[in-house]
């Protein structure tokens, strides 16, 4: 009787540690940013309906961005939050959401398309797995603002010019050179010190990243070309994820489904109260707007981008065709 007690006590403890686990969520931004948004959103789901706990990891509290990667696909940390652009080194279909010219930058397109995509919800899935990780979601943070010390409104302008892009895709590097410029990869924690020095001479972000961390008391002009999105996607650990009961994974599913709800609000607000910000804090500071005239020498150099990454695996090319018809049903059905 005393080892049939003792098994059962075993048990119970063993089901209250199951059921009442702790789990890391690391991402690239802070708390109150758009991944630190949708983190805080997952957690407090997580929380509320269930006895686990979520810890949130902010940027640099574990490392670098490919240092969150690398931990997350090794099971040191369950859930990531990263944005796409630093993903195409290691997910190279995930550069497709760094094409320039490719993603729109009307919102209730972008919220139809994040809903709706079948790359997203069909295809991306399985890719991920090959990778260790289970995708969640993908959400967009923001249109695309290129920050620099003087002005410019065409690919001869920016002749020479040293933009920082994101480490760890190829397309970031591609689109740069075709629109003229010299592009260096470089992490987020290098980015300002680079700005001061004189190392580079501009960068790209969404507005409210630019305003939250004073990039625009950094350079003197703020250009929207039209030229992309900025975007993120979460995810867990596939061996963790696989390793879940049923109604944990449901738990997971659910709560990203309801913090992918919150950011598509949530994203739409931030850029427009950035932008209020740096025109009332930076009132010399210029904004630019290129019109569609100067945008077309834009997207003629980006076709050579958009047909590369197609080139690269057969992949590739079926994940853009797909985007493309994603896109156009987006626009169609939010007219």
């Amino acid at each position: 009787m005393k080892l049939f007690r003792n098994l059962v006590l075993a048990g119970l403890i063993t089901a209250t540690s199951l059921s009442a686990a702790t789990w890391k969520y690391a991402f690239g931004e802070g708390t109150s940013d758009p991944q630190g948004i949708y983190a805080t959103a997952f957690k407090k789901f997580i929380e509320e309906n269930s006895r686990n706990k979520i810890k949130l990891y902010k940027v640099g509290s574990l490392g670098e961005e490919t240092d969150l990667m690398e931990q997350t696909r090794a099971g040191l940390i369950q859930f990531l939050g990263q944005s796409t652009g630093y993903m195409g080194g290691t997910i190279p279909e995930m550069d497709i959401f760094t094409l320039p010219y490719v993603m729109p930058t009307d919102t209730k397109q972008l919220d139809y398309f994040f809903k709706n995509s079948k790359v997203i919800n069909e295809m991306l899935p399985s890719i991920f797995n090959k990778h260790g990780l289970e995708l969640l979601s993908v959400f967009p943070e923001g249109e695309m603002a290129i920050t620099t010390f003087e002005e410019f409104h065409s690919p001869a302008d920016l002749k020479g010019k040293k933009m920082r892009v994101m480490p760890g895709s190829p397309i970031l590097v591609e689109t740069y050179e075709a629109f003229g410029a010299s592009p260096q990869p470089m992490s987020w924690g290098d980015l300002i010190g680079a700005l001061k020095t004189g190392m580079v001479d501009g960068q790209e972000n969404p507005t409210v990243w630019i305003e939250a961390y004073g990039l625009d008391n950094l350079t003197k002009v703020l250009t929207y070309m039209g030229h992309g999105h900025f975007n993120a996607s979460a995810s867990a650990n596939k061996k963790f994820f696989d390793s879940l009961s049923n109604r944990d994974k449901k738990l997971i599913r659910k709560a990203a489904q309801y913090a992918h709800k919150v950011i598509l609000k949530e994203a739409q607000k931030l850029d427009a109260y950035g932008l209020g910000r740096i025109i009332r804090t930076n009132p010399t500071y210029k904004i630019v707007t290129l019109s569609e005239e100067e945008r077309e020498v834009f997207k003629e150099k980006a076709k050579a981008v958009q047909k590369s990454f197609a080139s690269k695996s057969k992949e590739n090319k079926k994940i853009l065709n797909q985007m493309i018809k994603d896109l156009k049903a987006a626009q169609k059905n939010t007219k």
